[in-house]
């Protein structure tokens, strides 16, 4: 099986810690910021950051819906590691100070992905399609943050 990964970024006008504060808060704003593919939406455990285990469906295609059962941790600062327990999916929010007032978000998901023929559409197309429903949730949380 070869790795998936599909990698996201977004500078935002507002202060690194606001904005990892915000992903981290599980219990508001995340399930503000999450656009229509994801459907389900429960905090199970926690809330806030490390410890947290949040559920969700992801509409990942037409045809395509992921079960996410996720355990939260923070294994550095300005880092949230988020990894399903249903798959191999492991998503990464990192937060750094990017200027005066300005933050950079890079969100990155990496998974085992299938083999043959259907592994090649997935590697192909997967990252992509990932990728514009995170700009989705960078949108989100920008227009959350800069408030």
């Amino acid at each position: 099986m070869a790795q998936v990964e599909a990698t996201t970024e977004r500078v935002v006008a507002a202060d690194a810690e606001a904005v990892f504060d915000a992903l981290a808060d599980y219990s508001g704003t995340r399930a503000k910021v999450l656009p229509e593919q994801f459907s389900e939406y429960e905090v199970r455990e926690g809330g806030d950051g490390e410890g947290t285990l949040v559920h969700w469906k992801l509409q990942v295609t037409s045809k395509r819906v992921r079960d996410c059962l996720l355990e939260v941790s923070e294994p550095t600062d300005g880092e949230l590691v988020e990894k399903d327990r249903n798959s191999t999916m492991v998503t990464t929010w990192r937060v750094t100070p990017a200027g005066e007032g300005k933050s950079r978000v890079v969100v990155t998901s990496t998974w085992n992905g299938a083999t043959g023929i259907g592994g090649f559409f997935e590697r192909t197309f997967a990252p992509k399609g990932l990728g514009r429903i995170y700009d989705l949730v960078l949108d989100r949380l920008a227009a959350e943050v800069e408030k």
